[in-house]
């Protein structure tokens, strides 16, 4: 396995990290027994990096990774990353309860990377200073009860770079993949941060998968040519590690075989060691997706800031998914978050457009961007995922609130 120091002065982490959000499950319920033989596996082949999050599982997974840990007594040859999660607070109290939750769950006094979960605006993270959040990392950061500070990011690249600018970071969790390469924090996102000193984690290297066993005929089709046989999961990681830039990689696996070719790929890859012919087929690659667009929009924003609040890009980028992948409740989902603002951002659905034509007078691919708006949301649109997803957010709420009152 290879290690890249994530932070100045940290440890050794290694390149492929575990991503604690996707455990195997049997009978609809998680498989613990599996779960656990996959994480010793990876640790034994060199993982030390275990994500998690408060909201993973229910809740299960953070139990689970402190149950695993303890019992092959790895605590102190794994390093845990666990979330706070931002959206769900709307008390300076909170802030406490759920880091304590935490620790009880893992089982452990102390957490290494400790992230602000889902800032996905600079208005985010402004809410939680105004509760003390600055203080509270301090005195953790003081006692010893969290090693690392971060903040993992789903939104506008201005507002990425805002929240990198406005507090002194050590890490930071962005998406990225050859096909996000200019979404979201994006490459551009990448660089400023490693320019900072900031380490960078990647999530959904693989887009949750759908660039791995989801990748269209044709994309399969041209990896197939080349003359090593490689999985398309394989060229998305090993695209990723190619990065200097990168950190470490977060793979949420949960069958042996994805495990074994994920740290294949992780020991084989080091920085700008792609070679002219692979990064050939990526690029070609990359047109073929760049055929199957709805909207040919490359994500620069341009466009941006809707003075509406829509997060264009952002929309195009789910409208186009569909004629990636085919129709799937992950991307109509993830629509209907920015629709309705769940996770604790403001609304930014296509439904906000107003056609006023701003944006289309500096589009530099000239796309009738009100149109193209209108047939996103038409598509993407489902008053049944709208109701889950509301139904999702008051349960998270009320939840939050009766823990509140029994506390």
């Amino acid at each position: 396995m290879q290690y890249r120091k994530l932070v100045k002065g940290g440890e050794k982490l290694s390149v492929l990290g575990y991503g604690c959000m996707r455990f195997p499950s049997k009978n609809g319920r998680i498989d613990i027994k599996k779960s656990e033989e996959q994480m010793l596996y990876a640790f034994e082949n060199g993982v030390n990096y275990y994500d998690t999050a408060y909201p993973y599982h229910g809740g299960k997974s953070e139990v689970i990774l402190g149950k695993f840990i303890n019992k092959y007594n790895l605590r102190d040859k794994i390093y845990i990353a666990d979330k706070l999660p931002a959206y769900l607070v709307n008390k300076p109290i909170q802030i406490e309860k759920y880091f304590n939750t935490q620790l009880k769950r893992l089982n452990t006094d102390y957490i290494d990377y400790y992230l602000m979960h889902m800032l996905d605006s600079l208005q985010s993270w402004q809410k939680l200073k105004k509760f003390g959040i600055i203080d509270f990392i301090k005195e953790k950061k003081k006692n010893g009860q969290i090693k690392h500070i971060g903040f993992s990011f789903h939104g506008r690249p201005e507002e990425f770079i805002k929240i990198l600018e406005d507090y002194d970071w050590e890490f930071c969790q962005i998406q990225f993949n050859y096909l996000d390469e200019y979404n979201q924090a994006g490459l551009a996102g990448l660089k400023k941060a490693y320019e900072k000193g900031i380490g960078v984690v990647i999530m959904e290297p693989l887009r949750g998968g759908n660039l791995a066993s989801k990748a269209p005929d044709k994309v399969k089709e041209k990896f197939a040519d080349y003359s090593e046989k490689r999985s398309p999961a394989f060229w998305g990681l090993r695209w990723i590690w190619n990065h200097k830039e990168v950190g470490v990689v977060l793979s949420g696996m949960n069958v042996d075989e994805h495990i074994k070719e994920n740290i294949k790929v992780a020991n084989l890859t080091t920085p700008d060691s792609m070679s002219v012919d692979e990064i050939k087929i990526i690029d070609e690659v990359k047109e073929i997706y760049k055929k199957l667009m709805k909207v040919p929009c490359t994500g620069c924003n341009y466009c941006m800031p809707c003075p509406f609040g829509v997060d264009i890009p952002g929309a195009f980028s789910d409208y186009n998914s569909k004629y990636f992948f085919g129709k799937s409740r992950i991307t109509q989902f993830q629509y209907i978050s920015r629709v309705v603002g769940f996770g604790g951002g403001n609304k930014s659905g296509a439904d906000l457009c107003t056609e006023c034509g701003k944006c289309e007078k500096h589009c530099p691919q000239n796309i009738q961007i009100r149109k193209e708006l209108k047939s996103a949301h038409k598509e993407l649109d489902s008053k049944l995922m709208r109701f889950f997803v509301k139904i999702v957010m008051r349960f998270m709420g009320a939840r939050n609130n009766k823990k509140e009152v029994s506390e």
